[in-house]
């Protein structure tokens, strides 16, 4: 027996894709933890209520060679179909804004199953902001194929 794809065999994640006038999605890299790690550890707190009891992250002692380590793993899942860290940066990549993550759940009997969450730095535009809540779900149901989405981990909005 053969184990069952969470993806299609034939599914291709996409790359930049736009969000707003001055920013972007794209895959996470492991290059990008300089300003990964700054946006991080400024909005850990947001972030360890979101993702602490689940994920154990961001730990507060994070170093930078564990950042870079977690981005390289996440961009090593990415290629491999297992799970996706899409970063959303300004557009002259100088800045990283937030994540997106979609990660697998055991497929459901009407198709793939996934788990999404997505976070923006707190001192974001609100309009950023906004526009991420509003673009993440379309997207997913636009462009990925789900039968199934769970958001779990998104905090209510102020």
């Amino acid at each position: 027996m053969s184990e069952e794809r969470w993806l299609p065999e034939d599914f291709e994640h996409p790359g930049s894709v736009p969000l707003v006038d001055g920013v972007h999605l794209r895959p996470i890299r492991a290059s990008d933890v300089d300003i990964d790690m700054v946006t991080v550890m400024a909005n850990r707190d947001m972030l360890w209520r979101m993702y602490g009891d689940a994920w154990g992250w961001p730990p507060a002692s994070m170093t930078h060679e564990e950042d870079e380590e977690d981005l390289a793993h996440h961009a090593a899942d990415m290629e491999a179909h297992a799970s996706f860290n899409y970063a959303v940066l300004t557009d002259d990549e100088t800045r990283l804004l937030g994540c997106v993550y979609i990660d697998p759940l055991p497929a459901g009997p009407d198709g793939a199953a996934a788990e999404v969450s997505w976070w923006i730095a707190e001192d974001a535009p609100d309009a950023w902001r906004e526009a991420l809540d509003a673009f993440v779900p379309r997207w997913i149901s636009e462009a990925w194929p789900f039968a199934h989405v769970s958001t779990p981990f998104q905090l209510p909005r102020p």
